[in-house]
């Protein structure tokens, strides 16, 4: 019986594409990643990627993709998964098989996000031939998606710091691209009310990141104004009391789930599916409510027995299955593209986010 072989293009998310190709490869398919080392967490190359430079106009960059189409056409992909492809020349790696694409968000977050009107014209055409996937219900209802598998970490097993106790924990954390959406504005306000009240512990509000935002930064918070790799930010972020994933406009959030898989609580808004996600008693905060986001931080980071399994990667579902192996074989249910042994169902491999008792994520 043939692998099944799978082309995988994603330039801009390496890790979490990584996540799902060995995932695919354990399961027994055969992967080839085409990426790039646009995501700040890049490092040298795997056996199954082809790196490229995503830029069409620098001339440069056009004999490695040349070359990339030729591995691809040997490869001869049963499936395409295609996830923020926005070079036009990697619509010519096997147009002709069927194909899946990745839809992370509903809408720009901003508008540095913002795609030029032919290149929506271009890519729209070509993803009407597609199924498409979303992270989340939130999304898949906004862009009728035809599946939802949801959102995991990007953070390999293996990677995966220490647990680190309620006692040594210190500091609350904001992550990633610091732009408008990011609600940091609310965030500080938020914060000057909680180090001004009874319940402030000496924590910092640790900003992590660089992007258009340009406020100015109250008493206890820090900026590590800098762009990050995760070997820099996990200690950081693995021994914090909380992440701040407040934000005024979301789909779903790596950096929530990235939190929880460390263990670590995260203060998120009712914003896009970021309550989806949420812990039962950790319940999503109203985007401008800047007294019960402050009361929040004071909250003691002692957590629970069954708050500990968070920090089992990934994680482990009831039966004792990997979730990634889960998530493979939805893959094959989503594509149609089963190798011929039964498969299980979509809604049977791929419990809702928030189902705790079969995820093992950081529950109430």
């Amino acid at each position: 019986m043939s692998r099944l072989r799978v082309l995988w293009l994603s330039p801009w998310m390496r890790p979490l594409a990584r996540v799902y190709a060995e995932a695919l490869g354990a399961a027994g398919a055969q992967v080839l990643l085409v990426t790039s080392d646009q995501h700040p967490s890049s490092d040298g190359r795997r056996d199954y990627e082809l790196v490229l430079d995503p830029r069409p106009k620098s001339l440069p960059t056009w004999p490695d993709t040349a070359r990339a189409a030729l591995r691809v056409k040997d490869f001869a992909p049963d499936v395409v998964v295609s996830e923020l492809v926005r070079d036009p020349r990697w619509l010519a790696f096997a147009p002709r098989a069927p194909r899946v694409e990745l839809v992370h968000d509903d809408r720009p977050h901003d508008a540095g996000e913002l795609r030029p009107g032919w290149e929506r014209v271009l890519f729209g055409f070509r993803s009407r031939g597609s199924r498409s996937l979303a992270f989340s219900r939130y999304v898949a209802e906004q862009v009728g998606a035809d599946e939802m598998i949801p959102l995991t970490s990007d953070l390999a097993d293996a990677e995966v710091p220490p647990f680190v106790s309620a006692a040594h924990r210190r500091d609350f954390v904001l992550l990633g691209r610091l732009n408008g959406y990011k609600n940091i504005d609310v965030c500080l306000q938020a914060w000057q009310q909680h180090t001004a009240g009874p319940g402030w512990a000496g924590d910092n509000l640790v900003l992590v990141g660089d992007g258009e935002w340009r406020g100015s930064l109250p008493e206890h918070v820090v900026w590590q104004r800098k762009p990050f790799r995760y070997e820099t930010v996990l200690p950081l972020l693995a021994r914090a009391k909380g992440s701040v994933v407040h934000y005024r406009r979301a789909s779903q959030s790596g950096v929530q789930v990235l939190s929880m898989q460390l263990g670590v609580v995260p203060i998120v808004s009712t914003a896009g599916a970021l309550p989806e996600f949420q812990p039962a008693a950790e319940p999503a905060i109203g985007i401008d409510d800047v007294t019960v986001w402050s009361g929040r931080s004071t909250r003691s980071p002692t957590l629970t027995p069954r708050r500990r399994a968070a920090r089992k990667p990934k994680h482990i579902i009831a039966e004792g299955i990997p979730r990634q192996s889960q998530r493979v074989r939805c893959w094959r249910c989503s594509t149609g593209l089963s190798s011929g042994e039964a498969e299980p169902q979509l809604g049977k491999t791929c419990p809702p986010p928030g189902d705790v008792e079969c995820l093992g994520t950081l529950p109430g």
